[in-house]
Formats: structure tokens, C-alpha cells, sequence
């Protein structure tokens, strides 16, 4: 039933470590009926992209921030049912004058000593931690910490001043961070030149034939992981080629049964993390992580799967926890389930955290190589390729070889060379190959 009491449309709490996001698409306007848990909203952080379902059923009578805006958790965003509160902005109009009175009464009280002229630039330092800029979000602190910028010397574009991680982004990318060293000397202030020069790209007018599109929240975040994550690990990519047919076989046996019984379908990408999630319980570094002067390997696997979003503007690495305890029916469903809500804008952050292996799968496209990027703080990730019918050298039992036609997939290992060495990874893909070219049952 639609309420008459207002109810508040709030910046939801997106996961521990997400203290704002970025509303991108409203999906009722002003005056527009609306039922409970209706998708009402599109919010975008560095995580994940999803929707936000409406509180309540009723109109929606107010929308307070507006698409491209970013804002804290917990800002209202709009209200359903009631009226038009009126109420709050009859309040805002006070309390900007209220600021002022306030500066006008201390004012005279800072004027009172008059001969300590110079203490003056004291209130002028109060306000910044007032305002709100001494607080930042925990990514925005971490952002700062592995540039060396110090938060307090950016100007925040956020409510009450408070920086951003945008603020920060753009800050580091326009080269503040050689600016923030030299704070004493005025002479830096000279190559203040390189700085128009990042003007006109962020701004600049496109040419004919271009078109230009913000930067989304969850775009940022891709690419500041992947930046770090080759400023961190020493990537190294090896390759192994892995005859199908066994598999082939068997997944045309399965296919049936899963798809009529389950409504799932057993891809040759659920036979490659069955096999990948049996063959890590062996090779515990391949698993691990390095985490300061300290190696972590666990008894579990949190298996990461790469997926594509909705028109292919975002790539997003949902986890299935603990997915030694699954067999290749519970991988099937697990993976169905989270590429469906992953592109469909239903996961939370929730969702994407605590990974300890991934596994990316380009060859759906007809890729049969590629060198991917290490998912952070993870030390390797597989990519699984295109299945291509190729000749083949194979031998008889008597040991006479001759050439047939196979259905080959390449496969590789993308690992952190400072945890894993080449050897040690080589024996974990010829391990997996064998495991998958003599494949049986459930894979084991």
C-alpha cells in the first residue's frame, strides 16, 4: 500500500570499506508512483554498480541529489510519500547566515587584541578542520598514503569541504604529488606549468568525430587496482596447451541433466574451476598472499570469476566462498548466480571482497591468448581461452605417434614472482592439464 508519511531515500551503506558513492541513474522522477522494492535508483562506487530498491511504495515527492553526484553513506537522496518537505530548506536558508553571524562575533573578539595582528591566520586553519576536510574515507586515506600526499593541502569538493576520493584522483594524476613536497620553497610554485597542461585533457573540447563520457566511480576504481597491482606484484604469465576432449565428453553427458533438472549450464569454464579449485589445495602459494614480510596460505578457496557488466563498461570479480565444498553442480549454479546479478546490477560489495584466487574466461570472445592482471592482494589468476579444434600429435598404445584433430584450450597462470616461482607455477598448470585431459566424475 502507498504511505503518506515520508519516507527517506538514503545513500545505503555499500560494504565496510565504501563510505560514498555516486548516483548515476534515477529510474522514477519527481511525481511518479513507485512500489516497495522497486528498483527506484542506480548507484555506482569503486566496487560495484547496483541498484537501489525503493523503501516504500507511494510517489516519489522529492529528488535531493542529483545523477553524477557523489555523497556520503547515510545522505538523504530523495523521500517517498509526504510532502515536499519544505521544511529543510526553509531551515538551510538560516543556518547560511547563521555561519557568517558566528564569524561576525568572533571577529571582534579576535580584533580585541589588537597589537597580535598575526595570529589572525589561526581561525583561518580552525575552519579546515571544521569543515569537515580532517576527515577523509578510509579510501581516500589509502589512496593518499601510496602517493605521499597529505589530504589536508587538497581542496575538497565534498559536503562541508571534505575531500574526496575524486578530489584526490585528480589531484595525483595532475602531478600534485611533486607539489605537495616542496611546501616551504616558493620557487616550486615556478612549475606550476605542467599543470595547465593537464587542463585541457580533462576539459578539452573533443575533435570531431568524438564523443566524451564521464569516468564512472566503478571505472576509477578499475583502474586505479589494476595500476597498483602492476606498481606492487611482479607479474610473470605462463602458458600450457590442454586437450579437451575428455571434457567435452563429458559435459555433453551433463548438459542435459543440468540444464532440464537444475536450469544451469555446465561451460567449460565450470570445468576449469572445478579442476582449478581440486588442483590449489596442492600448490598453497598459488593460493596465498603476500601480506608485508609475512606468506599467508589458507585451507580454503574464495574463487573470484571476472564478469563482464551490462554493455561491457565495467569488469567486476564476484567471489564463490569456499568452493572447495562445492562439486561441479554447485560451481554451475554459484557461477550462473553471480554473473546474472553481476550484470545486472544486483551484488553489493559484499560480494566482491575476500577472494583468494581468480579465474578470467576471455575466450568466450574467440581469445586464445592473454596476459591478464593479478586481482590484488591475490598472487595469481587464471585465464581460460577459446576451445579451438587443432591438429594434434598423439600416440597410440603402441607408441606410434600420429596427427588427429583435438579440441585444444590454452591456458594460463598470471603470478607474483616475488611468492611464486616458475617452477613451482609450471607444476601447478601441468598439473591441472592432466587433471582436466584425464577428467572423470566430478573431476577428482
Amino acid at each position: 500500500m502507498a504511505t503518506d508519511t515520508a519516507v527517506d531515500v538514503v545513500m545505503p551503506q555499500m560494504g565496510v570499506s565504501v563510505s560514498e558513492g555516486t548516483v548515476t541513474r534515477w529510474l522514477k522522477q519527481e511525481g511518479e508512483q513507485i512500489e516497495a522494492d522497486e528498483p527506484l535508483l542506480e548507484i555506482s562506487t569503486d566496487k560495484v554498480d547496483t541498484e537501489v530498491p525503493s523503501p516504500a511504495s507511494g510517489t516519489v515527492t522529492q529528488i535531493l541529489v542529483q545523477e553524477g553526484e557523489t555523497v556520503a553513506v547515510g545522505t538523504k537522496l530523495g523521500q517517498i510519500g509526504g510532502a515536499a518537505a519544505e521544511a529543510p530548506a526553509q531551515e538551510a536558508e538560516p543556518e547560511a547566515p547563521a555561519e557568517p553571524e558566528a564569524a561576525a562575533e568572533e571577529a571582534p573578539a579576535a580584533e580585541a587584541p589588537a597589537a597580535p595582528a598575526e595570529p589572525a591566520p589561526a581561525p583561518a586553519a580552525a575552519p579546515s578542520s571544521d569543515n569537515g576536510k580532517a576527515f577523509v574515507s578510509p579510501v581516500v586515506a589509502r589512496i593518499a598514503s601510496e602517493h605521499g600526499v597529505d589530504p589536508s593541502q587538497i581542496a575538497g569538493t565534498g559536503k562541508g569541504g571534505r575531500v574526496t576520493k575524486k578530489d584526490i584522483l585528480a589531484f595525483v594524476e595532475s602531478g600534485g604529488q611533486a607539489a605537495a613536497a616542496p611546501a616551504t620553497a616558493p620557487a616550486p610554485e615556478a612549475p606550476a606549468a605542467p599543470k595547465p597542461a593537464a587542463a585541457p585533457v580533462a576539459a578539452g573540447t573533443p575533435l570531431p568525430g568524438e564523443t566524451i563520457e564521464p569516468v564512472t566511480a566503478m571505472r576509477r576504481g578499475v583502474a586505479e587496482h589494476m595500476r597498483r597491482s602492476l606498481d606492487t606484484s611482479a607479474h610473470v604469465t605462463s602458458a600450457i596447451e590442454v586437450d579437451f576432449s575428455k571434457v567435452v565428453a563429458a559435459r555433453e553427458a551433463l548438459k542435459k541433466e543440468f540444464q532440464a533438472n537444475y536450469g544451469v549450464n555446465p561451460t567449460y569454464l565450470v570445468f576449469a574451476a572445478r579442476a582449478t579449485v581440486l588442483t590449489l589445495a596442492d600448490y598453497p602459494y598459488v593460493n596465498g598472499e603476500l601480506r608485508g614480510d609475512s606468506i599467508i596460505t589458507r585451507n580454503f578457496v574464495n574463487l573470484g570469476i571476472a564478469v563482464e557488466t551490462q554493455e561491457g563498461k565495467g569488469l567486476i570479480v564476484p567471489v564463490i566462498r569456499n568452493a572447495e565444498t562445492l562439486n561441479m553442480l554447485g560451481i554451475a549454479k554459484a557461477i550462473a548466480d553471480l554473473a546474472d546479478r553481476a550484470r545486472n546490477k544486483k551484488l553489493v560489495p559484499d560480494d566482491v571482497q575476500g577472494g583468494t584466487f581468480t579465474i578470467t574466461n576471455p575466450g568466450g570472445y574467440g581469445t586464445f591468448h592473454g596476459t591478464p592482471v593479478i586481482n590484488q592482494p591475490q598472487s595469481a589468476i587464471l585465464g581460460t581461452y577459446a576451445l579451438v579444434k587443432r591438429p594434434w600429435v598423439v600416440s597410440d598404445e603402441q607408441g606410434n605417434d600420429a596427427i588427429a584433430i583435438r579440441p585444444m584450450m590454452n591456458i594460463t597462470l598470471t603470478y607474483d614472482h616475488r611468492l611464486v616461482d616458475g617452477a613451482y607455477a609450471g607444476r601447478f598448470l601441468r598439473d591441472l592439464r592432466e587433471r582436466l585431459e584425464s577428467w572423470e566424475g566430478d573431476g577428482d
